[in-house]
């Protein structure tokens, strides 16, 4: 049993104009500044001023480490830092783990 099947002429599609290749520069151009302004360059600020704060630190100041622990600083160097969480107990730390610096007197009124 054989079916008849008609056979498919295939059409050419209709050429499209030309044109739209501009607006999509323009549209990437823009999505782009867009991220920059929203994503990277307060990005950038954050981690200027992290860089300020960690270049700032002396001994005395009072800070608070990314996993929570404050103190007071007691030895700064190269690249960790001695922090007194309590009376003779000391914890070294990356200076990159320093997460802010507290106010003078903070840790007494806590």
């Amino acid at each position: 049993m054989s079916f008849p099947i008609s056979p498919v002429i295939a059409q050419a599609a209709a050429p499209q104009p030309q044109g739209g290749g501009m607006s999509m520069i323009i549209m990437m151009v823009v999505l782009f500044g867009l991220m920059y302004f929203m994503m990277i360059r307060p990005q950038m600020k954050r981690q200027k001023e992290h860089r300020a704060l960690i270049a700032g630190l002396a001994k005395g100041d009072e800070v608070v480490t990314n996993g929570g622990i404050a103190g007071r600083v007691d030895e700064v160097g190269e690249t960790f830092v001695t922090v007194e969480i309590a009376a003779n107990v000391k914890v070294k730390v990356q200076k990159g783990a320093v997460q802010q610096v507290l106010p003078k007197g903070s840790l007494k009124s806590a």
